[in-house]
């Protein structure tokens, strides 16, 4: 490298041996004058040169020369009027690479230079940051390809990348990108082999992650962790998608799908219709496989719910969904089975598929209720009962098994409410639909709602007539907003439809009674499982209500409630025995709350119905006396999955005489003493809280009452409901989509139970507390 001036300036010479040389100088700046370079492959930046008229000193200081690399920092700069020098310690470069840093200059190989400094430089102190260096040069080298142009190339593969061409510079993130994210191929066999990242520090000994000419230098944490690419994961996490988000499987044929995942990972071989229908069958058996160890772990019985979906196609698919507590006392809510059924219509489609999910699980003796989205024939109810009295004991004789649906219920009772009014329901919709459907009828709404000062914070809606609850709504919002509705009659000759006076108390009383079935039904829309208790409060409150209406001498709130009272009527018969035995089993209330509301409800007859009721406990505690104890080898051979009893729930002799001895040990105690639960029902009653877990309650006084908490955690956990929370408002029966029907029926199963499991695992733990609202 020569570097030559003109006009009284003298000549600097340096002279080296390597291929490739980088100086960079401190805080330069040049002031008026002309710089002329002549460079063979050598570029010289800049930075921050000054200049006055003085002699110019360059001292180098802090010269750090390693095999490949050379480091140089310049202290001080002086410079002379017409007397140029530049002093540099000498050095001789015997490695390809040398690197002079001083703060902003760069030079490449260069066999001379010619440069003309002027007369009158000031120089400042130089920086003492030094540039830091991208890691990206352990993998890279630099090579001309042209006049200015440069091109930077991998050590490994030999693929070369855009660099800079004349000033402009590509910067070094693409050339990471190819060594981090694995597109480099020999890098990635050593990845593969060594397990460590693309920017993993080398060893001092050598050892795996260190290249072997790599320099000594600074190393920094990546910014992007290298993962390798996994194909199998990439197809469980393909097929994970489709079960969560319900895609359709033929969506891995889809053409902009292929590209989408062409372009994201190019090394990925899309799978075919027939592998992702297998990876998702393979998904669904491994959560089975874990949904089967929690319920062979159960300590208590199992509930099932029966929701039958229809189709286009004529058959039926039936949901059969289990609720239990588990050893721990949690909660579950889980889809077992959805069985298709040819004729969906037949008095043995439900027999059938309870069976089916039975047989599927292990759970022949382990059932205690049965909850059924509609009414069934007499003959359906027959094979119901026959297939469970030979699978399961009949607690109370069988009164406990079947149950009526509490969504669909209420479902039905809301329509009929609405249809006994449905031309004010009608008014008061195309009154809405007035004011929703113009912006200029919603602006004046508005202003008449400012100018009366309606104190109304609700605002307008159009409802969605396949749920109830939006009917519900619209007429409670639009009720509050009479009077504007009025005031727009006389101001608006445009407004024919206005609602009269009597449609508006038609509509108060409608939604006076509409909103105790929507408060109870919206406890079922929660994410938390509420225990059965929780809706005897609310239904007795509901029965109790509707016969006082019924009984009204006011004719349009007699005409609604009767046709109410008379449906819900049905449902409370079918279901006080159980929700009364489940309330009796929380220790703020007992027996005591089912007196109270029974003779609220039933006036004189009350002592029949409430004797019945604890007739119903005691001899569904002696049931539960019958079963082994915890903690003989009976229980133990029971966890495991070995029945020892009989058909009809009696132990029977195992040859040791333990069992029978057990049952005697409780019926001599019994003589002699109260049971469980007389001193359960004679001790106080606890105070009433708002949060209250009452399933954590019997967790605690488990010892205290062994077989009574066993009880206690069966008539808990029974469900009211056959349909999730956001079916429960629903006034139409639900249809599988015509996709679905196209798949296999083991598909089906497995697409929307393995849904149902990954999205509940968060949910299963949480309980829900009772809210209280009324004394005693």
């Amino acid at each position: 490298m020569e570097a030559s001036t003109e006009n009284n300036h003298q000549l600097v010479t340096v002279e080296t041996q390597p291929d490739d040389v980088e100086m960079h100088t401190v805080s330069v700046e040049l002031q008026p004058a002309s710089v002329e370079l002549q460079t063979n492959g050598v570029e010289i930046q800049t930075t921050n040169l000054e200049m006055e008229p003085a002699s110019l000193e360059m001292q180098p200081a802090n010269l750090e020369m390693e095999p490949a690399s050379l480091e140089m920092q310049t202290a001080n700069l002086d410079m002379q009027p017409a007397n140029l020098e530049m002093q540099l310690t000498h050095f001789e470069v015997q490695s390809p690479n040398l690197e002079m840093q001083e703060v902003g200059l760069e030079m490449q190989p260069s066999s001379n230079i010619d440069m003309t400094m002027p007369l009158g430089i000031e120089t400042q102190p130089p920086s003492k940051r030094r540039k830091k260096k991208s890691i990206v040069w352990e993998h890279f080298t630099i090579e001309n390809v042209g006049s200015g142009c440069r091109r930077a190339c991998c050590k490994q593969c030999k693929q070369s990348f855009a660099y800079s061409t004349g000033n402009k510079v590509a910067g070094t993130s693409h050339l990471k990108r190819h060594i981090a994210k694995g597109t480099c191929p020999v890098v990635l066999r050593n990845q593969e082999n060594n397990q460590l990242s693309p920017y993993s520090a080398p060893t001092k000994m050598g050892g795996p992650g260190r290249l072997n000419d790599a320099p000594k230098r600074r190393y920094r944490t990546a910014t992007v962790p290298y993962f390798a690419f996994d194909a199998d994961r990439c197809r469980h996490e393909i097929a994970r998608m489709i079960i969560m988000h319900n895609y359709p499987l033929h969506i891995v044929e889809h053409p902009g799908f292929i590209a989408f995942v062409k372009n994201l990972q190019p090394r990925f071989d899309m799978v075919s219709f027939n592998t992702v229908q297998g990876d998702c069958v393979a998904t669904y058996l491994r959560e089975k496989q874990t949904l089967q160890k929690l319920l062979e772990g159960i300590p208590g019985r199992i509930c099932l719910t029966l929701d039958l979906w229809t189709s286009s196609q004529t058959v039926g698919y039936v949901f059969v969904t289990g609720q239990f507590i588990d050893s721990e006392w949690k909660m579950h809510r889980k889809i077992l089975n959805v069985i298709m059924e040819p004729y969906p219509e037949s008095d043995s489609a439900f027999s059938h598929s309870v069976a089916a999910c039975l047989s599927d699980w292990n759970m022949d003796g382990r059932l205690i209720s049965l909850t059924i989205n509609q009414s069934l024939t007499d003959a359906a109810l027959d094979n119901l009962k026959a297939l469970l009295s030979v699978k399961n004991p009949n607690l109370l004789g069988g009164q406990l098994l079947l149950g009526n649906c509490l969504a669909r219920s209420f479902s039905s009772i809301a329509q009929e409410a609405l249809r006994c009014a449905q031309d004010t329901v009608k008014k008061v919709r195309n009154s809405v639909k007035y004011v929703k459907t113009s912006e200029s009828h919603e602006e004046k709404f508005l202003e008449l709602k400012q100018q009366l000062q309606v104190p109304s914070a609700k605002s307008l809606a159009l409802d969605d007539q396949t749920q109830w609850n939006t009917t519900y709504e619209m007429l409670l919002a639009a009720s509050e907003l009479k009077e504007v509705f009025s005031c727009l009659d006389t101001s608006d000759p445009d407004y024919k439809e206005a609602p009269s006076m009597e449609d508006w108390k038609m509509v108060e009383a409608l939604t006076t009674y509409l909103k105790l079935l929507f408060d109870t039904a919206s406890l079922l829309t929660t994410p938390v499982i509420p225990t059965t208790d929780t809706f005897f409060h609310e239904t007795w409150k509901i029965q109790l209500e509707l016969a006082r209406a019924a009984s009204s001498e006011d004719s349009i709130i007699s005409s609604i409630s009767r046709p109410l009272q008379e449906n819900f009527d049905k449902y409370w018969k079918s279901c006080c025995l159980i929700l009364a035995i489940a309330v009796v089993m929380d220790p703020r209330f007992k027996m005591k709350l089912v007196e109270f509301s029974f003779n609220k409800i039933y006036g004189d007859e009350a002592a029949t119905y409430i004797k019945s009721v604890e007739d119903g406990i005691h001899e569904l505690f002696n049931e539960y006396v019958q079963l082994p104890l915890p903690l003989t080898p009976t229980y133990v051979d029971e966890m495991n999955g070995v029945s020892i009893k009989t058909e009809d729930g009696v132990p029977s002799s195992n040859g040791l005489g333990l069992t029978d001895f057990d049952v005697y040990i409780m019926e001599s105690t019994s003589q002699q003493s109260k049971s469980e639960l007389d001193q359960y029902l004679e001790e106080s009653l606890l105070p009433r809280v708002h949060e209250f877990d009452v399933i954590g309650w019997w967790k605690l006084n488990k010892s205290k009452y062994p077989t009574l908490s066993k009880m206690a955690r069966d008539m808990l956990q029974v469900p009211v409901s056959t349909v999730g929370p956001d079916l429960v408002f629903d006034t139409v029966g639900k249809e599988m989509d015509r996709y679905r029907c196209s798949l296999r029926p083991e598909t089906v199963e497995a697409l929307i139970c393995a849904k149902d499991w990954l999205q509940r695992d968060l949910a299963d733990a949480l309980t829900v507390p009772i809210k209280m609202d009324f004394p005693i």
